[in-house]
C-alpha cells in the first residue's frame, strides 16, 4: 500500500468499508481521502449518524475509531473518474475483492453505481443493496458524493 498515492484506510474487521472510484487531484496532493471543497462524503457520515461529529478530510484515520474505512476502486488520481480506463477498472475489481476478502468488512459500500456497473461488468445494475457479496461482504452501491 506504500505506493500509493493515496493509501487505504482499513483495518480487519470493519462494520462498513467505503470504496470511492478513484481519488482527485486535490486529494492525492493533500494526501487524505474525500479532500475536494464540496464533496459531501463527511457531512453525509455525520448526518447518517456514523460519526459522532463532521470529520474533516485531515481526519480520515479518525474513521478506523467508528468502526470505518476507505479505498479506492483505481489508485490513479484523475479531475474526473471518466478518465478512467475500463481496464483499470476491471483490475480494480480485482484488487478490490482481494482487499475486502483479506480485511473481511462486515459491509462494502461502493460510491457509484456507473462505476461498479462497468467495473464489476453489471450493466443493469440498480443502487441500493446487491444480490452478490463482494469478497463475502454484503455490498451496497450508493451515490457519489462527488456528484
Amino acid at each position: 500500500m506504500a505506493d500509493k498515492p493515496l493509501p487505504d484506510i482499513v483495518a480487519p474487521g470493519l462494520d462498513v468499508l467505503f470504496c470511492g472510484i478513484n481519488p482527485s487531484l486535490t486529494s492525492a496532493e493533500r494526501g487524505h481521502h474525500f479532500a475536494r471543497p464540496g464533496n459531501r462524503f463527511w457531512p453525509a457520515l455525520h448526518l447518517a449518524g456514523l460519526t459522532p461529529r463532521r470529520l474533516r478530510p485531515e481526519e480520515d484515520r479518525e474513521l478506523l475509531r467508528y468502526g470505518l474505512g476507505v479505498t479506492n476502486l483505481v489508485d490513479r488520481p484523475t479531475r474526473t473518474a471518466a478518465e478512467l480506463s475500463a481496464q483499470e477498472l476491471a483490475e480494480g475489481a480485482v484488487a478490490l475483492e482481494r482487499l475486502v476478502s483479506a480485511y473481511r468488512p462486515a459491509v462494502l459500500a461502493v460510491l457509484g453505481i456507473t462505476a461498479w456497473r462497468q467495473a464489476f461488468g453489471r450493466p443493469r445494475a440498480a443502487a441500493g443493496r446487491q444480490e452478490e457479496r463482494l469478497g463475502g461482504a454484503e455490498t451496497w452501491v450508493v451515490p457519489n458524493p462527488a456528484a
